[in-house]
Formats: C-alpha cells, sequence, structure tokens
C-alpha cells in the first residue's frame, strides 16, 4: 500500500509542482525567503514522506543554522535520503550528479529551484557548478551534498570526495557532517518498495574552515567521514571498514527517540 501511494505522490506531487514552478520561472516570478522556489520541494518531500510512512527523528536540531551559510555532509543509501533532509533543513540547495537532470519535468524544476547539478566526468564543468555553488553561499544559502557520490548498498562509509570540502574552504563555511539512519529500511537502493519507517538524522559537531585552504582539503574530509563513522559505529554498530556490507546492525540507541 505504501509503495503503491508512494508512486502515485511522486507522479502527481512532480507534475504538479514542477509545472508550477517551471510556470513561475517562465513569469519572471524570482526567488526570495519563504517564496514559491523555496516552498515547492518542501511540499514534494513531505508528500513523499507521509505517502511512505517514514517518522523522522532529528538529533541536534540546533546545529542547522537558518541566518549563516553551511555545508552539509550526509552519507547516502537511499532514494529517501533527499526527501528527509528536504523536510527538515531551511534555505539550502542540493548539489545532485547531473543525470537527475534528464529527467523529464523534474530535472528543470529541481534546477529552478536551487540544485547545483555536478558533471562527475567532465572536471571543469564540475569546478563550475562548485564555484556557482560558493556564490550562493557568499549570499547566504546553505549547500547539502552526498559526499560518497552515489547511493551505498549499508551504512559503511564509502570514500568521499573532495569536492565538497574544497567549496566548504573556498566559501569559509563550516561543514555540518550529517548521519542519517534508518532509510535502507524504507527504500534499499536498487527497490522500487516503499516501507514505513524510522530515520534518525543526526546533525553532529560543525568543522570550521576558517584558516584552512586548498591544501587542507584531504585533511577536512578525512575528519568529517571520521566523525560520521565513530557516530555510525558507536550508535548503531556498522563496522567502519569498507568491506563491511551488513545493512541491519543492531542499534544501540535502543528506540528511535532516544537523544544524542
Amino acid at each position: 500500500m505504501n509503495t503503491l501511494l508512494s508512486a502515485i505522490t511522486v507522479v502527481v506531487s512532480t507534475l504538479a509542482l514542477g509545472s508550477l514552478v517551471l510556470l513561475a520561472q517562465l513569469f519572471g516570478v524570482k526567488p526570495k525567503p519563504g517564496g514559491l522556489y523555496y516552498k515547492a520541494p518542501r511540499w514534494w518531500a513531505r508528500g513523499l514522506v507521509k505517502a511512505a510512512g517514514i517518522e523522522i527523528v532529528v538529533h541536534n536540531r540546533e546545529r542547522i543554522s537558518e541566518s549563516t551559510s553551511q555545508v552539509y555532509v550526509a552519507n547516502h543509501v537511499s532514494w529517501y535520503d533527499t526527501p528527509v533532509l528536504l523536510e527538515i533543513i531551511p534555505n539550502f540547495g542540493f548539489v545532485a550528479k547531473r543525470e537527475l537532470e534528464r529527467i523529464p519535468l523534474f530535472g528543470s524544476a529541481a534546477k529552478a529551484v536551487g540544485v547545483i547539478y555536478i558533471d562527475r566526468i567532465h572536471h571543469q564543468a564540475a569546478f563550475d557548478a562548485y564555484e556557482d555553488a560558493a556564490r550562493r553561499m557568499h549570499a547566504g544559502e546553505s549547500v547539502a551534498v552526498y559526499a560518497e557520490g552515489t547511493r551505498g548498498e549499508s551504512y559503511a562509509l564509502r570514500p568521499f570526495k573532495k569536492g565538497p570540502f574544497v567549496l566548504a574552504i573556498q566559501a569559509g563555511v563550516p561543514v555540518v557532517p550529517i548521519v542519517i539512519y534508518g532509510t535502507i529500511a524504507v527504500n534499499p537502493r536498487g527497490s522500487l518498495q516503499a516501507h514505513p519507517g524510522v530515520v534518525n538524522v543526526h546533525f553532529l559537531e560543525p568543522i570550521p574552515t576558517t584558516g584552512l585552504t586548498y591544501d587542507d582539503r584531504d585533511e577536512l574530509a578525512n575528519r568529517t567521514r571520521l566523525r560520521m563513522a565513530d557516530t555510525l559505529r558507536d550508535l548503531y554498530v556498522v563496522n567502519p571498514s569498507l568491506n563491511n556490507v551488513s545493512n541491519a546492525p543492531t542499534s544501540k540507541l535502543g528506540t528511535a527517540h532516544v537523544p544524542t
């Protein structure tokens, strides 16, 4: 039932909200705080979260900033990671792979509401996209990115791309590591099924970039990854080894509502 409802919600909400956003762009509607371009993706995400039967539990919500720019770096294991984050974080744009731009209607509408597409093959194009993201961050917007690049099949972290950390250093803004746990049970990679479930989202302590240079990108990436891996290990008994393929470890939280 949740799978069917989710599929209907994806189609209807993408057609309706995507068309609305593109029409607004066609008629010259400008972005503004709390405006259509801000609300539309969150309406879309809220519908998908409810249709799938997801309960989101946010830990350390105070680390989400509405007034200053940040680079949110999250792990990525499910298609539902994105609507979950859209439901929680205000005033931010996603960095996404260029392939998503080719999806009819969705790709154009997502770009209109602030998604920044990265070409993972052509380095100059990727560099230009990060330059665009840095300019938007200087204007007060935050950015969310999956540093692993694509979805994984388990919660064990894979190697991080360096682009998000170069972006944070260039923009002079902190990195906020995010651990998402529970979306594999909702919708694992390679499956079209959607199941109800509890999703825990942990906002970890921000990592400042003040005084860092391009040469510090590897250290910043490693520090971020280690902080996320430690959280997954300590709370969910996820083996930090890249060879770990178990995606259903026992949680030390006991219940989804225990704070960290």
